[in-house]
């Protein structure tokens, strides 16, 4: 089932600003569910309560905020000119659903949140950083297939 990711919120200069949310589609029942980019939880969904993909985009005004959780957050540092950042785009939402309620995806474009790319040395994209607590567990620097993210994903799961 695909997954669907809608950003919903005010938007600024500088990227979103305020409350933002996505909506995910539910690949057990298919209802559609808003998810926040930061919770203190995990989504789940609001018919059936399965977990939710927890794929959210944000930006330096709510990254914090969206890396505040006890679960594994990949961080994909990209940018929409970049190719590589497009074909790794559709991994990480197939991985969004196979580690969903383990799993957080945020997506940051590193040309409206430069903060967030000194704050993590995006100096090539994609950057993909695996965090837990605010803590960098691994980094991943250019595109990578699914079988070699699922590789690196794994063992930081096991040791949570």
């Amino acid at each position: 089932m695909s997954l669907a990711i809608v950003a919903i919120g005010a938007k600024s200069t500088s990227g979103y600003r305020g409350s933002m949310s996505s909506i995910a589609v539910c690949p057990s029942c298919g209802t559609k569910n808003r998810v926040p980019v930061a919770s203190s939880g995990r989504p789940q969904c609001a018919s059936c309560h399965q977990p939710l993909p927890w794929l959210v985009e944000a930006g330096d005004a709510d990254l914090d905020a969206a890396l505040n959780t006890d679960h594994l957050v990949l961080i994909d540092l990209w940018a929409p000119w970049c190719g590589p950042c497009t074909m790794v785009a559709p991994v990480l939402q197939r991985l969004s659903v196979r580690y969903a309620g383990k799993v957080k995806v945020v997506k940051v474009n590193v040309d409206h949140n430069p903060r967030s790319s000194a704050r993590f040395d995006a100096q090539s994209i994609p950057t993909l950083v695996m965090t837990r607590h605010g803590a960098v567990v691994d980094r991943i620097v250019g595109a990578q297939g699914e079988a070699a993210l699922v590789a690196r994903i794994e063992p930081l799961l096991v040791t949570r």
